[in-house]
């Protein structure tokens, strides 16, 4: 395969979460400018209008979905909505997280904790069963999750977001070692624990979604 080839993504189908705004927007928008349809996912209805007119302006397609993946009902049908509407899943790039107030381990809040965990956790593992099957059988199955690396250290006050974050890391490291011997190329990306993008951000974390990019079970950024 060329390296033109390589970076082109025609025809395929990308879920990105967390698309209304930061990295997630951006990779919305870079993936959608090398040709791929982008299915933009969001709790943010204002974030993911503004993400679509940006891809709409420089020419791409995508279609919304507005979807809080904290709910079960809505991350257990995200696959299937899916193969519904196109047939097919390419690429997933799972950038919606969480990032936990800090707080002592036995002052957290429970409506704290069920939206930490539950974001950041439940929807994550979720998401991989509901859509594994059609990106272990696309052309180039390609997944991302972002993931705070920073955060996975334990630190006072921070438990929350240490244990989210690292059970996040991983379920996806163990998801990835079970496809060891497949054709989807599963990584993390380290968001380094801003929520701001930055190009290089995003041009690095696009990069993961190519069918060029061979690194499995990595974390990168």
């Amino acid at each position: 395969m060329s390296d033109m080839a390589g970076s082109r993504l025609d025809g395929m189908v990308a879920l990105v979460t967390g698309a209304g705004r930061g990295l997630g927007a951006a990779t919305a928008l870079a993936l959608a400018a090398r040709g791929a349809h982008v299915v933009i996912a969001s709790r943010d209805d204002a974030g993911l209008t503004a993400t679509d007119d940006a891809i709409r302006a420089a020419g791409g397609e995508a279609t919304l979905l507005p979807a809080d993946l904290t709910r079960a009902d809505v991350a257990d049908q995200t696959g299937p909505s899916l193969y519904d509407r196109f047939g097919r899943l390419d690429i997933l790039v799972h950038a919606a997280m969480h990032r936990a107030a800090p707080g002592a381990a036995t002052g957290i809040d429970q409506g704290d904790w069920d939206r930490t965990w539950g974001l950041n956790v439940n929807a994550t593992w979720r998401l991989i069963r509901s859509t594994e099957f059609l990106l272990r059988t696309a052309p180039y199955g390609r997944a991302v999750v972002l993931v705070d690396e920073g955060a996975v250290i334990p630190r006072a006050y921070a438990a929350l977001g240490s244990a989210s974050m690292a059970a996040r890391r991983n379920l996806v490291l163990a998801w990835a070692e079970e496809h060891r011997r497949s054709r989807l190329r599963i990584n993390l990306f380290d968001t380094g624990g801003v929520d701001a993008c930055t190009d290089d951000k995003a041009r690095l974390l696009t990069g993961l979604c190519l069918p060029s990019e061979m690194r499995h079970g990595a974390l990168v950024g």
